[in-house]
């Protein structure tokens, strides 16, 4: 990713890459910091960018075809941070967030008894 010279590509973080069997495909998930619009224009660079990350993967691994590289956006940092802003109770919480539930007292007061000594 370093070798793909585009000024709009923000800082792609690579995620996780699924192969087929024969390692004719591979799909590889990233993440990228920013809003729906960065996203796309990433995906766009991305695979756009393909041909010549194939190349270069065929060229570094001593193969004679690379995987067809299939681009897909991994949203668990999205994830990850809308649940940290609901715990911490901010107001930044996107609306389709729904309110986190009272909390529940989870402990067995009958197990906390048996540990006290008589």
């Amino acid at each position: 990713l370093k070798d793909v010279k585009d000024p709009r590509l923000g800082l792609v973080t690579v995620t996780g890459v699924d192969t087929a069997a024969d390692l004719s495909a591979a799909r590889v998930h990233f993440s990228v910091m920013g809003d729906e619009a960065q996203r796309a224009i990433t995906l766009k660079i991305l695979r756009g960018a393909a041909g010549y990350m194939r190349h270069s993967i065929a060229r570094e691994l001593d193969m004679k075809v690379a995987p067809e590289l299939r681009w897909v956006y991994d949203d668990s940092l999205d994830r990850a941070f809308r649940i940290a802003e609901v715990l911490r109770g901010t107001d930044a919480a996107p609306a389709d967030v729904a309110p986190a539930a009272e909390p529940v007292d989870t402990t067995d007061a009958t197990a906390a008894d048996e540990d006290t000594p008589e």
